[in-house]
């Protein structure tokens, strides 16, 4: 008698290749380690030991030799390794696959009003055809069952009114300025949360650059002060011995908005705290003791002010503290704009479905 015989899952058991299987591994370990080649290989290492990942067929030493020799890796002349541009491309892949990929499979929506027209993105509508319309968005089923019902089968005729038209959305250009808290309580707690924010930052890096060229986006880290960083600079990120200086990000948001040209921008902002430092003249005003009214008072000024130049501040809180509640609901009021209580573990799709929902634009 035929049956099925069940075995051990055995997580090795891939059709990847060896190199792959590693690769894969290793751009998430070099992710936690903010690109240190030496700390993620000795993870890799322990692994190996640990699961098993590698046979007598290809080891952790063949791996080392692959990524040099397919220029992941370089050696500069004092015998110090260090990553390559072709692997900060590769986290940033890897960064979008995951997080896109959980989007794909998530049934949870954040459902948006849009108005469809003479677009550039085809959705599930359609609508009978109009003069003018390109035929290119023809539905060429529904015309030709529209028809076959309209003249019958015998005498096949088709004409205007049996089109049909495939409807689409308008996608906007964007300017958008992400704003990340790299300040010392994002590793606190014993919670990873600068991680996560590595991860997002560049994954949406990744996609507005490879599916919305014409969109710009602009990094800005801060803790005591604000500065802008590179894409190529996001796997190095690294949280500091820094106090959340929420005014000084906010205002280098500003500034970079500025000059841009676009009419539709934005600020995402993922912190999670609240601003406890500002800078006057060169000394910093602190209070780690969190919500001083003289530091909320400039922060919500700011808020005000992007409202006025129709500058919506997405606020992305990653821990769920209740006394937090407060001062982001009052920030969000005071900028009209929103704000998620994310956490680590659904960051990227609260991030994501906020930035593809604003991407439509409705007439």
């Amino acid at each position: 008698m035929r049956g099925i015989t069940f075995s051990r899952f055995n997580p090795g058991d891939s059709t990847k290749p060896p190199f792959q299987k590693l690769l894969d591994l290793f751009t998430q370990l070099l992710t936690y380690t903010s690109g240190d080649v030496n700390e993620a290989l000795q993870w890799l290492t322990q692994l190996d030991n640990e699961y098993g990942l590698t046979d007598e067929d290809y080891g952790i030493g063949d791996f080392l030799n692959d990524l040099q020799e397919k220029g992941y890796l370089r050696e500069n002349e004092a015998g110090e390794i260090s990553i390559t541009s072709k692997t900060e491309q590769t986290i940033r892949k890897s960064a979008l696959e995951e997080i896109f990929g959980k989007l794909k499979k998530s049934g949870t929506g954040n459902h948006n009003i849009r108005k469809s027209g003479m677009g550039d993105e085809l959705n599930a509508e359609s609508r009978p055809y109009q003069f003018g319309d390109n035929v290119d968005h023809l539905d060429i089923t529904a015309s030709i069952h529209n028809a076959q019902v309209n003249h019958g089968i015998d005498s096949f005729n088709i004409d205007q009114d049996d089109l049909v038209i495939k409807e689409t959305d308008f996608k906007t250009q964007t300017s958008t300025a992400l704003m990340i808290d790299i300040s010392h309580s994002m590793i606190l707690y014993g919670e990873d949360r600068i991680t996560p924010a590595k991860k997002v930052a560049m994954a949406l890096s990744e996609l507005i650059t490879t599916r919305y060229p014409k969109d710009t986006l602009d990094i800005i880290v801060f803790g005591n002060d604000a500065w802008q960083i590179e894409i190529k600079d996001l796997p190095y990120l690294q949280v500091g011995p820094y106090h959340t200086n929420t005014v000084a990000g906010l205002e280098l948001a500003m500034d970079l908005l500025r000059r841009r040209r676009n009419p539709n921008k934005q600020i995402f902002m993922i912190t999670d705290g609240k601003p406890t430092c500002l800078k006057q003249g060169k000394q910093y005003y602190k209070n780690s003791f969190g919500l001083d009214r003289k530091i909320l008072n400039r922060t919500l000024n700011l808020a005000a002010q992007c409202k006025k130049l129709k500058i919506p501040i997405t606020t992305f809180m990653v821990a769920t503290d209740p006394w937090l509640q407060q001062f982001v609901q009052e920030f969000t009021e005071t900028n009209n704009g929103k704000a998620f209580f994310s956490g680590t573990d659904n960051l990227g799709q609260f991030l994501f479905h906020d930035f593809e929902n604003g991407k439509r634009k409705l007439f």
